[in-house]
């Protein structure tokens, strides 16, 4: 029987994780609101998939105001700021992990040659709000983070990186996978050879995500086969 490789898991948060019951929208429709009085800056466009910087720099630009570091960053100290409220805001039946989820970030952290991490749009400080509010955040030890880099494939790049040197492992020897909703985070882990197990707990189908070229797709991680998956058993 073939050894197994090292191995690199970058869960996704929204959509995949959890739900937040529309915590983040609205925690940064109220930052668009507090620092340039439009609520609706992130109306007309998808946000799912998007980093949390590429959704500041997006709005900002929609709404005619200049997108320099700074005011993005403000932006983002807004938005954190008001989720740390709006999380708590939201009962435990529109806000919990997907099912599955726990048990297969338990599973992996068992097991020698796993490091368990993130893969997220989200700020480092924004995943650590939302990941707390269901007691899970302190399941991963490393990630890629918005913060890491506004591109999500770069974001995903460095999480890989983070888990192979926990690993103590050259990167082009590890298996890496993806777990995560939507293309975009399909596209990513396409964009550095990785994985990617898609979850339809988010806006799109299964098939969706494997006609967006996942490797494997799944309704949630109650299915059977996503741990096997995740876990490159076969």
């Amino acid at each position: 029987m073939e050894a197994m490789r090292p191995t690199v898991l970058l869960f996704d948060i929204d959509g995949t994780l959890v739900t937040t019951g529309g915590a983040g929208r609205r925690s940064m429709e109220a930052a668009f609101e507090k620092l340039h009085g439009r609520r609706d800056a992130c109306d007309s466009f998808a946000m799912s998939g998007m980093t949390d910087r590429a959704i500041v720099r997006q709005a900002m630009r929609i709404i005619g105001v200049e997108d320099t570091t700074e005011a993005i960053d403000a932006v983002i100290h807004a938005y954190v700021t008001h989720l740390a409220e709006e999380v708590h805001k939201v009962d435990d039946a529109r806000y919990r992990v997907f099912p599955g989820m726990r048990e297969a970030v338990k599973e992996a952290r068992s097991l020698p040659g796993f490091a368990v991490g993130l893969g997220t749009g989200n700020v480092r400080e924004g995943a650590r709000v939302k990941l707390e509010r269901v007691r899970i955040y302190d399941q991963f030890d490393f990630g890629g983070f918005g913060c890491d880099n506004e591109d999500r494939t770069e974001l995903i790049r460095c999480g890989a990186r983070a888990g192979a040197a926990r690993l103590g492992a050259p990167l082009e020897e590890c298996r890496v996978v993806v777990i995560g909703d939507t293309p975009k985070d399909v596209h990513a882990a396409q964009g550095i050879g990785a994985e990617c197990i898609g979850v339809e707990t988010g806006t799109f189908a299964a098939q969706a995500l494997l006609d967006a070229g996942a490797t494997v797709a799944f309704q949630d991680f109650s299915h059977p086969e996503a741990l096997t998956a995740l876990l490159g058993r076969r």
